[in-house]
């Protein structure tokens, strides 16, 4: 005789998507962030490493770095958090119309903050080339302008996304949730690396 499984309990009522910890995309981007974050800390050693077998800081007599475009873009990417938060909170409180309204500022941001970066690597008074000092700060630009790039990538998908008839769906807004939390690991990321490369070489 074959026994049969025989479901007592309805399961069609609990949810589909869930925020924070309980979703597996969460965890993703928590690891993630975590393993770049130990490849920036190895940036950050091998800087003050170099700067300590240096008797001047840039070394070779070369001016630190200008800081009119990194400071700008400093300023810029923190008020971003401003529509990045309210985001965040829409898509929680399930306010698709919020994100569908914020969502066009963030994408824009993302432009004048890669056009900015261009200024800063023009701003940089070095090659990537020309010692182990320079080829530091030019990678620390490059690997901060790939995660912004990739989440303004990421962002405009959303925002296509989050356009269509079935942009209210939960596990959307739980989508949007957590580009707005890998934005503010790209802006908080972003401090000790202007500190790093600005006004370090100025103590």
């Amino acid at each position: 005789m074959i026994l049969e499984p025989r479901f007592t309990d309805d399961l069609s009522g609990l949810p589909t998507s869930k925020f924070g910890p309980s979703s597996l995309t969460w965890w993703g981007i928590l690891g993630y962030m975590l393993i770049e974050g130990v490849g920036f800390a190895l940036m950050f050693f091998a800087y003050f490493y170099l700067m300590s077998h240096e008797q001047g800081w840039p070394p070779e007599g070369r001016l630190p770095p200008d800081l009119l475009a990194g400071t700008i873009f400093t300023i810029v990417i923190l008020l971003s958090e401003i529509p990045n938060t309210l985001i965040k909170k829409a898509a929680r409180a399930g306010d698709v119309a919020t994100v569908r309204l914020l969502f066009p500022i963030m994408v824009a941001v993302g432009i004048v903050l890669l056009i900015i970066r261009g200024f800063e690597f023009n701003s940089l008074n070095c090659l990537w080339s020309d010692n182990a000092y320079a080829s530091v700060i030019w990678t620390l630009l490059v690997l901060h302008a790939a995660h912004l790039g990739t989440d303004w990538a990421d962002t405009v998908v959303l925002w296509a996304l989050i356009m269509t008839p079935l942009g209210y769906e939960p596990r959307r807004l739980v989508d949007v949730d957590e580009n707005s939390l890998y934005w503010r690991y790209v802006w908080l990321l972003w401090i000790p690396i202007y500190l790093l490369i600005y006004w370090v070489p100025r103590l």
